[in-house]
């Protein structure tokens, strides 16, 4: 028998030669033509200063063009109910595998949006009360408070030799408490905030924005002729206030007008609290925020769930119960349930379970709100469904992994990036932590510096070869923050007494200050309960979180930072014209593109490409607009300067703006130097948005300032800066109060509050409170532990 003696040996086959990700010509956002190869099924870390392209590398170029590409392969129709991703700006992709992004967006800040919801763990706790439940209430759906119940009757005809109706009762049993609708709480309107009772409606008795004055809103009570306008509210009759406030939509004319008239309250509701309140007017959002009071629903008691579902247990415990115990309690009464008929239900449940444990969430309860986990916490919770995913050869990309992690957790986050690339998948994570990048198989370091001064690949290759490179990585990899010879010394200090929200346990503190006080422990100890529930808003608090900034593609940090106001002026008065010309939003738009700077195109079932605007070449404004100048340069070219650049051209000559430079400067103080001021917030980090925040909050009067973790984003090098500032608040007088796990911002405090020991039900405790010496010097915390091999003690 013949034999084919040219088969290649299966080590040489030619499908085992794409061991690379090839990227070449890059040019999204500030990337310069950048041209690498990444190797597959290997972790590889992007490192370098915020700004310098990081995320436009892996984020918008590599992952958005793997999910680009997916999303062809279905059919039109599909597309057509598909987010448009347009291609990205570069010449040659690849070698491109199917991505995961893993990033650190909020998840959902809807109140039916759960950790359970978010995960598979609260499906499957559902189909096991359906099946072990007793009494039997129905099927997984009648334990969901996402469903509600719904019965209807009625008639039907059916032919069966003649024509006859038949009664048909149809039922269908949900989880969903009917009271607040699967919410938990239940809102209530302060109507001593929506009048003020002493006076009349003609005499201005409402206090809601938009219904003062001699507006409509106003006109159509006051002319509605189902009470006296010129008597006091508090002396209306039980039937007046019934219409003033909840009178159901009634059709009639006021002055020769058709309108409908409605209840003060449903009114209210309708045209305000149905609204996102992020994207609300600041006064009206201040009006919400003081007229609505939210309380645990009195029927459910929070856990969002209708009596029945409530009622079926397994042994002593309801699913409200399950969903209220820490994970891993609800881990451990899982392992302890043997029931064969559900045992691959339970093998699924308890891996879920577990993973959460093991990625350090374990302190966190299935019914804790999405929206109210830290963008640390979001992201490892979007990790726990890939943990256990059977899919093989996949590129996972991940933004900070680390954030909000305690030095002792981040060990084993490590773990599961090490597990993730050993099941034979390509890990790509974007990280400025030392302890992540040391365990990289490959490194790429973009820089040199942020912005336009970015956008190139300086340094690619080992870890060992980065740190004998003259990168700003290289150098500052191995750099360690000292203890300072001498700390402040407080006079003052803020008395927190009995703190119980959440998991803290009575905690008595006196938080000192007038200096730099560092609040940290594991993640899950109480840091921020105890800093943000429990710190009087009377002392003139500046809180800066890392909650997101909202904004359009059309706003920028000159918008944001109110810094455009004073320039606009200092061009109307420089040019004898209005302000509102040289607003892109405004008067001044391009009548082609209305501001935007390009032209959308919806191209229907394929993706929708934006292209610069032929008439204003992207610079937004009307060429008219375009001919005044300031100080030799128009308005499209101000908006186009880094802030660098801006805070010289303001400083003094014909545009010296010192409302203008004042912001400009706050900019730069916290490392933002390099942003030009008509970037849109889009484009920019997390971190960056953050201290973009803080920069704005610099302008305001409070004494205390309360930072959530301001490294958040943050290269080594510029861990540095943002110390210095944060001394020069100090030095000013300010109260700074910085939630923190970076060691850098530990050794550099005057004075350290630990929480824990543990996270969960294991924390909620101060375990120590003194100077960061102090606390080396007892080595009695997992703190002391990991400051003290930082500082080399």
């Amino acid at each position: 028998m013949a034999t084919n003696t040219d088969t290649q040996s299966p080590a040489s086959h030619v499908a085992d030669n794409h061991e690379l990700i090839r990227v070449h010509g890059a040019r999204e956002n500030n990337l310069k033509d950048v041209s690498i190869e990444i190797p597959k099924r290997r972790l590889t870390v992007f490192t370098g200063v915020s700004g310098s392209g990081k995320s436009s590398l892996v984020f918008d170029t590599i992952a958005a063009e793997s999910q680009r590409l997916i999303n062809e392969t279905y059919s039109a129709f599909v597309q057509g109910f598909m987010p448009n991703l347009s291609r990205p700006e570069v010449d040659v992709l690849e070698g491109l595998t199917t991505a995961i992004s893993v990033d650190q967006q909020r998840m959902g800040a809807d109140p039916r949006s759960t950790v359970g919801t978010a995960t598979d763990a609260n499906a499957m706790l559902r189909i096991l009360f359906s099946r072990l439940g007793k009494p039997y209430v129905g099927p997984p759906g009648a334990f969901a408070f996402n469903v509600p119940s719904v019965s209807a009757s009625g008639a039907i005809k059916v032919e069966r030799g003649a024509k006859k109706a038949e009664k048909v009762t149809f039922n269908k049993v949900g989880g969903m408490c009917p009271r607040c609708e699967g919410r938990g709480s239940v809102s209530d309107l302060d109507l001593a905030q929506l009048y003020d009772d002493s006076k009349s409606i003609n005499e201005g008795a409402f206090t809601i924005p938009g219904y003062t004055g001699g507006g409509w809103n106003t006109r159509l009570y006051a002319e509605s002729g189902f009470f006296d306008p010129d008597k006091p509210v508090r002396e209306f009759t039980k039937k007046e206030l019934h219409d003033l406030l909840h009178r159901e939509p009634t059709r009639m004319k006021i002055a020769g007008i058709n309108m409908t008239y409605e209840g003060l309250i449903p009114r209210i509701q309708k045209s305000m609290l149905s609204k996102d309140k992020e994207a609300m007017q600041p006064h009206i959002r201040a009006f919400v925020e003081r007229a609505v009071t939210f309380a645990t629903c009195p029927d459910c008691d929070g856990t969002r769930l209708a009596e029945h579902a409530r009622s079926s247990k397994i042994g002593q415990l309801s699913i409200a119960d399950a969903c209220r115990m820490e994970i891993r309690d609800l881990a451990d009464w899982v392992r302890g349930l043997d029931e064969p008929s559900v045992a691959p239900l339970l093998t699924a449940l308890q891996h879920s379970l577990d993973s959460f444990v093991e990625i350090g969430l374990g302190y966190l309860s299935l019914d804790r709100p999405a929206g109210t986990l830290s963008g640390g916490e979001a992201q490892r919770v979007k990790m726990i469904r890939h943990l256990g995913s059977s899919l093989t050869d996949v590129t996972y990309v991940f933004d900070e992994p680390t954030a909000g992690l305690h030095p002792h957790d981040i060990q084993r986050m490590n773990e599961l990036l090490l597990r993730l690339r050993d099941k034979g998948n390509t890990v790509l994570v974007v990280e400025h932590k030392p302890e992540v990048i040391e365990i990289a198989d490959h490194v790429v370091d973009l820089g040199p510096g942020a912005g336009t001064a970015g956008g190139t690949v300086c340094f690619e290759g080992t870890v060992d070869k980065l740190r004998g490179s003259d990168t700003v990585t290289g150098r500052h990899l191995d750099d360690r923050a000292s203890l300072k010879d001498e700390v402040r010394r407080s006079t003052r200090a803020l008395e927190i007494r009995g703190a119980s929200a959440n998991n803290l346990r009575d905690v008595d503190v006196d938080v000192p200050l007038g200096v730099l006080t560092v609040i940290t422990g594991v993640a899950g100890s109480g840091k921020s309960s105890l800093v943000h529930r429990s710190v009087p808003e009377d002392l003139g608090v500046v809180s800066v979180d890392q909650s997101p900034i909202r904004g359009s593609r059309r706003s920028n940090p000159a918008t944001y930072t109110s810094l455009l106001e004073p320039i606009r002026k200092a061009f109307a008065k420089a040019n004898g014209v209005k302000p509102a010309l040289f607003s892109a939003n405004s008067e001044g738009a391009c009548p082609t593109c209305n501001g935007a700077g390009v032209i959308y195109t919806d191209l229907a079932m394929m993706a929708g490409v934006a292209s610069t605007c032929e008439n204003c070449e992207g610079k937004r404004f009307d060429a008219s607009v375009l001919e005044y100048r300031l100080g030799g340069r128009d308005i499209s070219e101000v908006l186009a300067m880094p802030v660098s650049e801006a805070l010289e051209f303001f400083a003094e000559g014909e545009a010296r703006t010192p409302a203008a430079h004042k912001i400009l400067e706050r900019l730069a103080d916290v490392g933002l130097g390099y942003l030009t001021l008509g970037q849109p917030l889009t484009t920019l980090s997390g971190g960056e948005r953050q201290r973009l925040k803080l920069a704005t909050h610099m302008a305001e009067k409070g004494g205390v300032y309360v930072l959530d973790e301001p490294t958040t984003g943050l290269h080594l090098a510029d861990v540095e800066q943002l110390l210095g500032l944060l001394d020069r608040l100090v030095d000013s007088g300010k109260s700074v109060i910085v939630i923190e796990h970076h060691q850098a911002v530990m050794a550099h405090a005057d004075w350290i509050i630990d929480l824990g020991p543990g996270a969960g039900h294991d924390g909620g405790r101060i375990v120590f409170e003194g100077t960061p010496a102090d606390l080396i010097a007892t080595r009695s915390t997992v703190t002391a532990e990991h400051l003290a091999s930082y500082v080399g003690a």
